[in-house]
């Protein structure tokens, strides 16, 4: 019935991708793609914040060390959303929606079965992943080591256990813009969100179950924010997309996962990132550096999501106006695009900077040294948010026109390589303040790539 409500609501509001878009009529499209994506970076750091404030400091460095290997399976959901969102809505543009309802529910239905797959080796490996991760902390001791381990593969496995759901979360955000349905898709994310806050509040501050409750929490509202979307679309509704029978279309379905390597490739890269970023913190200082680190992730998720959030809600206009063949709106889209993103680096990164130390206290009590290390370093680190949404937005743009290979390259170029490098050179010259500025290095060497790829590839595609 709520679905319904919302659904009518929408109907009269709804804004159609073939649409021309002026400043006002962009930024409401996007915008619940960007609300969407910051409640879910919100709720994906509440672990984070229960655990740091309820559980202690052991628990905290668990999460933080073995969450690369969650990221790094559920990605695949991100693959295949991008990927296929691509596809499908340049498909919608060329007018055939039959088609794009079936490779739309192909993907949907191979997101299942890949996530139970994956869910299984995920668990299997949980241990020795763990074991890896903790192998290089020296101080602590042997049983201390061992607990941080025993966190590790408890939260690993009880959030893999939903991981299915976590994949289908992922890839049904940006096919809810792609449907015209982006605030449905923003009310099933504020459902699943405000439920993980609850369930983390009485599962560790209330019942105190530790990092066990903060995984139980987590995992049961992946499932809301994956399940959900499969009931709506399964069902008869007013959205482009719907799902129904299909063949598997095993060409289709390579040219997806290439298109859509670029997200994968980025969410694995960060993922090693990190584990490189925390070797370096445990041999300069230990894990409180982790501990520090993993705070100022949290708190960039948020800052970031919004460029996530926006490159997710424009990619849709794109690729629909790509496969229409309008070169006009593609460069209406991409020159608003431009001045919204710097305006936006501007805005996110003085606020980060000026209120780092206010930041910090929501993990860490103020005045303590692991607040005064977290509130420095985000300062530092914070000055990446005035380059890393162009460069996300390049990523997804090149995506959204069908260039899987140029897009992996700026992720590549800039999640790993450059990042992979600047982590390992930046402290032989400025010690850990090295480490918490290689990140601003990285996105500054791939804001040059980005730009570079624009002005090489405008006239192929005509958006500048």
């Amino acid at each position: 019935m709520r679905f319904r409500k919302i659904a009518k609501k929408e109907k009269l509001e709804r804004i159609h991708l073939s649409d021309h878009f002026n400043y006002k009529r962009l930024i409401r499209f996007v915008l619940p793609s960007v609300v969407m994506m910051v409640f879910i970076s919100v709720y994906g750091i509440v672990d984070g914040f229960f655990v740091s404030n309820f559980a202690g400091e052991l628990p905290f460095a668990a999460l933080n060390l073995i969450y690369p290997l969650i990221m790094i399976l559920g990605s695949v959901g991100f693959m295949l959303g991008t990927g296929g969102n691509a596809v499908v809505s340049k498909v919608l543009g060329e007018g055939d929606k039959e088609r794009a309802n079936a490779i739309f529910s192909m993907l949907i239905y191979a997101t299942v079965v890949i996530g139970v797959v994956l869910a299984l080796v995920g668990i299997a490996i949980a241990r020795p992943v763990a074991e890896f991760f903790a192998r290089s902390e020296k101080n602590i001791t042997a049983e201390e080591k061992e607990r941080l381990i025993e966190y590790c593969v408890l939260y690993a496995r009880i959030i893999l256990a939903a991981l299915p759901a976590f994949m289908l979360q992922n890839a049904f955000q940006g096919f809810f813009v792609t449907a015209e349905k982006a605030r449905l898709g923003l009310f099933i994310t504020i459902a699943a969100g405000l439920g993980n806050v609850l369930f983390d509040a009485l599962f560790v501050a209330v019942f105190k179950w530790g990092i066990v409750g903060a995984a139980i929490a987590t995992a049961l509202n992946q499932v809301v924010g994956g399940v959900l979307p499969l009931v709506y679309f399964a069902r008869k509704n007013d959205s482009l997309l719907r799902l129904g029978k299909t063949r598997f279309n095993g060409k289709v379905f390579v040219g997806v996962c290439v298109n859509g390597l670029s997200e994968l490739m980025t969410n694995i890269s960060l993922s090693v990132v990190t584990i490189l970023y925390n070797a370096q913190l445990m041999r300069y200082i230990g894990i409180d550096g982790v501990s520090a680190y993993g705070i100022m992730m949290y708190i960039g998720f948020i800052f970031v999501g919004v460029y996530i959030g926006y490159a997710v809600g424009s990619a849709p206009i794109i690729g629909f106006h790509y496969g229409a063949k309008n070169r006009g709106e593609l460069k209406n889209v991409f020159r608003k695009s431009m001045c919204i993103l710097c305006l936006l680096g501007v805005v996110m990164t003085s606020i980060s900077v000026i209120f780092a130390g206010m930041l910090s206290s929501v993990f860490v009590r103020k005045g303590t040294e692991l607040w005064s290390l977290t509130a420095k370093g985000l300062r530092i680190y914070s000055l990446s948010f005035l380059l890393c949404g162009l460069n996300i937005f390049g990523s997804s743009f090149f995506t959204a026109l069908s260039n899987g290979a140029l897009s992996l390259l700026i992720s590549f170029f800039r999640t790993f390589l450059c990042q992979a490098i600047a982590v390992f050179v930046m402290p032989l010259f400025f010690g850990v303040n090295g480490i918490w500025s290689a990140v601003v290095a990285a996105e500054l060497a791939s804001l040059v790539l980005t730009v570079i790829l624009w002005i090489t590839q405008r006239k192929r595609y005509g958006y500048a």
